[in-house]
């Protein structure tokens, strides 16, 4: 599956088409397709890497309904936010979706410039997360690369203590207390405690602080 901004799922070919040069006017790429199983063996091969997507839905299709398509891509992992486009009778339908995660639905007829509103709102939104998600990923591995004396200065430099503390509580030098702490804020790519606490704080509970490796037993004396 290329990369595409809209994916646009519906057995009807006139739709498909239709809001293809929708979005294609408006600067969008989108692609096509004309089932549920279609849709969802090709979004199979995205997993992983998704990117960002919106996908517009028709609630009733064949041989897969829109609602059970949408179950198997939520199974799959899927991030792409999911707009139903329901005909008459179908409200209820999309209200459910709506409790099980879908982004939003549509009424047939709807107005194109509503349609495209909307679809902008669920990808800015589907973008922000995206970020969010690669921003949390990096600070964890970030996390990972600390030394185990380095995460016990930065769990002290969280509780607010001061560099004179640390060393105290440590049984370290201010000094090295200093060295450490240019190492966690390279290393997690900040430059003040505010900004590092900031961070943090969306990645809690933080990981525990890995145990110390024992000292080498001392020789026995013959």
């Amino acid at each position: 599956m290329n990369p595409a901004a809209i994916h646009i799922v519906d057995d009807d070919p006139d739709i498909r088409d239709g809001l293809a040069w929708l979005f294609d006017s408006r600067g969008y790429k989108a692609a096509t397709w004309d089932s549920g199983p279609a849709f969802l063996a090709a979004a199979k091969a995205c997993q992983n890497q998704w990117g960002y997507a919106v996908v517009l839905l028709d609630v009733r299709m064949a041989p897969m309904s829109g609602l059970v398509t949408f179950e198997h891509l939520k199974a799959l992992g899927c991030p792409w936010p999911v707009l139903f486009l329901t005909g008459n009778g179908d409200v209820g339908m999309a209200v459910a979706a709506l409790k099980s995660g879908a982004w939003d639905f549509l009424e047939k007829p709807f107005q194109d410039n509503e349609l495209v509103n909307r679809v902008e709102q669920a990808l800015a939104a589907a973008t922000a997360l995206g970020n969010a998600d690669q921003e949390a990923r990096r600070l964890r591995l970030a996390l990972a690369s600390l030394s185990p004396r380095e995460r016990e200065v930065l769990d002290e430099f969280i509780q607010g203590h001061f560099n004179k503390n640390i060393a105290d509580h440590l049984g370290i030098t201010s000094r090295t207390v200093e060295f450490h702490r240019a190492n966690i804020f390279e290393k997690m790519g900040v430059n003040s405690a505010i900004e590092l606490a900031h961070k943090l704080g969306r990645l809690q509970p933080m990981p525990p602080v890995p145990p110390a490796p024992l000292p080498p037993p001392a020789p026995l004396k013959p």
